[in-house]
């Protein structure tokens, strides 16, 4: 009988397994397109695990936004060269792991960039390049070691007025990894948070295969240069192939270095894989700003996380561990 009960248990979740199906919705969340795929048994339950994803992603975004006058982020700005401010311990520990980063990239990757000036145009409207002195102006208020945060009391002071903070170069990997989290605890079995091409998963298909990533051509956006399994772990790339000005036959691109106000060149797409969206998010940009070369011994050095580069002229390089499977 016990065997009996066993066998037809076992039955019923395969059944129940075998029945899952992939469930999608696209739209527009933090600025940019979202798309969030989940794994369920019928449209109601995936709609309803959909909207927690939604809802959570709207929360995180409230926090951090420089836009909601509101938002403690808004707070912080507003009182630059001030007075510190109080926030909430989720802020103050993202913020805490910024500086962390900004430490671990030599300043290439630094939040504090949103107090630069805008003297760059990549609308087709520039027709000479900035001179030596309005660059270097241009980024006196960056710095990540004049973020001041106090432990204990949860304070966050920027030293200098009129600097500024923002998380555009962190929060929808963030916002993908809390989506992501809140769903695993909510029994989702798979699925994937695709913020803007910052791409969070977790579990598998319906049919047991892994989630897969292509990696764009950005030579030809209707090829790819490989496909790649993806195994609870994220994927972002950095890199805009239309943003970009050519001055004296040097491409530069809207990502620019915020340690000396210059955009960066030498790389067009630069694809990082790591077990977090916020990690990978933040590493894309600063191997960009860093180039082929330093980018790749960077990455090297790190543990569980490659990347893939790819140059100007179209040449591929990747990460030591990276296993690629070419079209």
């Amino acid at each position: 009988m016990k065997r009996a009960i066993f066998i037809w248990i076992a039955l019923l979740c395969a059944n129940q397994i075998f029945s899952q199906e992939i469930y999608k919705r696209t739209l527009k969340l933090m600025g940019s397109r979202f798309e969030i795929t989940v794994v369920a048994q019928d449209s109601t339950a995936a709609e309803r695990h959909i909207d927690l994803a939604v809802s959570e992603i709207t929360r995180i975004e409230k926090l951090i936004s420089s836009w909601d006058s509101a938002s403690e982020t808004s707070e912080i700005n507003r009182n630059s060269g001030k007075k510190p401010v109080k926030v909430a311990d989720e802020l103050f520990q993202l913020i805490k792991r910024c500086i962390g980063i900004s430490e671990l990239t030599d300043g290439a990757f630094d939040i504090s960039f949103a107090s630069m000036d805008k003297i760059w145009k990549f609308d087709g409207t520039m027709t000479e390049m900035p001179s030596n002195e309005a660059i270097k102006k241009s980024v006196e208020k960056v710095g990540y070691k004049n973020i001041v945060l106090n432990e204990e009391e949860k304070t966050v002071f920027l030293k200098l007025e009129g600097m500024k903070i923002g998380f555009g170069a962190i929060g929808k990997g963030y916002a993908a990894d809390m989506a992501k989290e809140l769903l695993i605890k909510k029994g989702v079995m798979g699925g994937i948070i695709n913020a803007s091409g910052d791409m969070n998963t977790w579990g598998e298909q319906p049919n047991g295969s892994k989630w897969k990533v292509a990696i764009t051509n950005p030579m030809d956006k209707n090829k790819a240069f490989a496909l790649l399994p993806i195994d609870n772990s994220a994927v972002v790339t950095s890199g805009n192939y239309e943003k970009y000005v050519k001055f004296d036959g040097v491409r530069y691109t809207h990502i620019i270095d915020p340690r000396t106000g210059f955009p960066a060149t030498g790389i067009i797409s630069a694809t990082v894989f790591a077990p977090k969206a916020e990690i990978a998010d933040a590493l894309a940009t600063s191997v960009f700003v860093m180039g082929v070369e330093t980018g790749l011994n960077f990455i090297n050095q790190l543990p569980k996380i490659e990347c893939i580069l790819i140059a100007e002229d179209g040449k591929l390089y990747s990460s030591d561990n990276i296993q690629l499977d070419t079209k």
